[in-house]
């Protein structure tokens, strides 16, 4: 069975890029735009994992994952930050918040699957239906 990762990102060419590296990796994606959407997606389908742009209008992701954590029914759901903000004190944050791992904007298809991966458990160096170094074949 395929893990389900819902991808919550404003910007649509970062969620269809990102999800197109996981879904190459053969997991199942499903994109939100914004985080009222994203706190819909997972009540109507849990995903396995949840990756979260911060900055995002309306409802930011620390909103969401503070949501998302305050739930005992999503609180173990694992979520990854993903954002430009890069600061030491905003990554230390993130994981105070709650966060299970963060990912610094740009990033590399390589670092997106290797955090996936550790979060759901799996062996971060094992090959997932490709090499982690060209996701897209």
């Amino acid at each position: 069975m395929s893990h389900r990762i819902l991808v919550v990102d404003d910007n649509e060419d970062v969620a269809h890029i990102t999800a197109s590296f996981l879904t190459a990796k053969g997991y199942t994606v499903d994109t939100a735009l914004d985080g009222a959407i994203a706190l819909e997606r997972i009540a109507a389908c849990r995903p396995d994992c949840v990756l979260l742009d911060i900055m995002m209008p309306n409802m930011s992701g620390i909103e969401v994952l503070n949501r998302l954590k305050e739930s005992s029914e999503t609180a173990s759901i694992p979520v990854i930050l993903v954002t430009a903000k890069s600061r030491d004190e905003d990554v230390l944050s993130g994981y105070k918040e709650g966060a299970d791992y963060y990912i610094t904007k740009p990033f590399s298809a390589q670092q997106l699957i290797y955090g996936v991966r550790l979060v759901l458990g799996e062996s971060p160096s094992t090959p997932r239906n490709a090499d982690p170094e060209s996701p897209t074949d």
